[in-house]
């Protein structure tokens, strides 16, 4: 009594979206990094209260060499996304740049 068992092929589940955020860049004095500071408002889970929450993620930008070739400087406005780990702190890069400053 052999029964016929079928495998269907594996399908190989896709990644989804990356998340990404809009933040304002706070530090730019590293090479193909910086640092985004991305705010946000939310209400506290126990009491309700609307709180200004902030984090900071540190971004790689490929084309910025800080003391040579500066390519994003702080003020701007820009957009990151989720990768992969670059390094230790790196988990995000900068897809594009919104809103430069204006250097006064």
């Amino acid at each position: 009594m052999a029964e016929a068992t079928q495998t269907t092929p594996a399908t190989t589940p896709s990644r989804g979206r990356p998340k990404t955020r809009v933040g304002i860049v706070t530090s730019n004095k590293m090479q193909k990094t910086v640092v985004v500071t991305v705010s946000r408002r939310a209400a506290h889970p126990k009491y309700g209260k609307i709180m200004s929450l902030r984090e900071k993620y540190k971004a790689h930008v490929e084309d910025h060499d800080y003391p040579a070739k500066i390519t994003i400087n702080e003020g701007d406005r820009v957009r990151i996304a989720e990768t992969r780990p670059g390094s230790k702190d790196k988990r995000w890069r900068v897809v594009e740049v919104l809103e430069k400053t204006k250097n006064v």
